[in-house]
């Protein structure tokens, strides 16, 4: 069946073991397959996303072996790819595609890539503009912009590189030149022009390229600095930490649903930045607690009817993935809630705002959409049932509102969309559900 219906659940609780983090899972075979050395990967994210980077790493020529569940011994290229020529596909894994092309960008060899439809519709122009710049020959195949892309050898500049990129569309265009730059072995500059959205997202991106050697220096997050002669150098062995952004689903249903709900796999010491989801929590009323690799949610006088969450006021951008989470949760919460800095959503597997907003209306939700925010007034008199919920491709449309079953049964359409970065999360989901008889 093409939907999953889910009845009324009256309490959460139990432990979640979390899958691999997506965003450091895509990073880290990226630098291993860069690196000089054998780099041992375990807890990889196993998904489409990061298989499709595996894929396409394969065709490139990388040395690539599976020695467990979840685990892969990436033999490091040091820095080009033995393959000059590969037609690659990437689904609509945005974490393997931008990074990915800026490599190719300024490696020797002549390579396509493409996606699905909406990878397609997903802007990357800022990104191929920065790396023209500097000599990459890069054409587009499709509209101006957008993926499909043909690239061809790279003609780079005597001297140092500096070039700009803008802050304010993704935060995966500074990623991918991050990545990618140390692989020419000059020194480079990368000012960042506007306000830099999901500054977290950059950070872990500097958290992994540490890992592997490669140090940058940056000044109040505009300037990046990359010095001459760094090169990635494979660290042995590295273990990928849970996915924060998951987490959100499963600590949400332990405020909504009592609890209490623990998430193994990221904590106190996590480098991913959803992990603050839990202090909005926190600031919707919920009880956290948090170790260095677990958090647990509750709320102890939740359910029957009852709303103890109260609605909040919150800018976004530190946490736009699990953001999402949180306009599903506002459902259960007193008062209205405002979700801001959140345009980036527009430009993600599907207009999120848009879709996130029409789906909340069939719960009865009162919806204020603006270009980056959402405004969410709870229905007055209960949940709306028998709502059959659209989730547009989007992994994380059908996992935020999984959590609608905490008022009313829901049937989620195209539940396998999940598939994208989190497979077995339905049967995750139901382990700490208790629903209605």
């Amino acid at each position: 069946m093409n939907w999953l219906d889910l009845p009324v659940i009256k309490k959460a609780q139990g432990i979640i073991q979390l899958p691999g983090s997506k965003s450091i899972s895509n990073r880290i075979l990226l630098l291993a397959a860069l690196a000089q050395g054998v780099t041992h990967v375990r807890d990889l994210l196993d998904s489409d996303d990061t298989g499709y980077m595996l894929k396409a790493l394969a065709k490139l020529g990388v040395d690539i072996t599976q020695t467990g569940e979840n685990s892969y011994r990436i033999t490091g290229t040091g820095g080009h790819f033995k393959v000059k020529e590969a037609d690659l596909f990437l689904g609509n894994a945005g974490t393997a595609f931008r990074p990915l092309a800026a490599v190719l960008a300024l490696m020797d060899g002549h390579y396509q890539m493409s996606g699905v439809a909406r990878m397609h519709e997903r802007p990357i122009g800022d990104l191929i503009d920065a790396l023209r710049k500097i000599g990459a020959d890069i054409a587009y195949l499709g509209y101006q912009g957008y993926p499909p892309l043909q690239i061809n050898p790279v003609t780079l500049d005597c001297g140092d590189i500096r070039l700009s990129v803008k802050g304010d569309v993704s935060s995966q265009f500074l990623t991918g030149l991050l990545m990618a730059l140390p692989v020419t072995g000059k020194k480079a500059v990368i000012e960042v022009t506007g306000v830099l959205i999901s500054q977290p997202y950059v950070a872990l991106t500097l958290a992994q390229m540490r890992k592997f050697g490669v140090v940058v220096e940056h000044v109040a997050w505009q300037q990046f600095t990359l010095p001459a002669h760094q090169y990635y150098c494979s660290p042995g062995d590295v273990r990928v930490e849970g996915d924060a952004s998951s987490a959100s689903y499963f600590l949400a249903a332990g405020a909504i649903g009592g609890g209490p709900v623990r998430v193994q796999g990221v904590g106190s010491e996590s480098v991913q930045g959803d992990v603050r989801f839990a202090e909005a929590l926190g600031k919707m009323g919920a009880c956290v607690r948090m170790g260095t690799n677990w958090i647990e949610s509750s709320c102890p006088h939740a359910g029957a009817g009852r709303l103890p969450l109260q609605g909040i006021d919150l800018d976004c951008n530190h946490i736009p993935d699990a953001a999402m989470t949180l306009a599903v949760v506002a459902l259960f919460a007193n008062g209205v809630t405002t979700l801001k800095n959140i345009a980036s959503w527009r430009l993600k597997e599907t207009d999120r705002l848009a879709a996130m907003a029409k789906e909340l209306k069939k719960l009865g939700a009162g919806i204020e959409e603006g270009n980056d925010y959402i405004r969410i007034s709870p229905p007055q008199n209960g949940l709306t049932p028998g709502a059959a919920i659209d989730t547009y491709d989007d992994h994380r449309m059908a996992m935020c509102f999984s959590l609608a079953a905490f008022g009313v049964s829901v049937r989620i359409n195209d539940p396998g969309c999940v598939s994208k970065t989190f497979p077995y999360y339905f049967e995750q989901f139901k382990r700490i559900a208790c629903f209605e008889n």
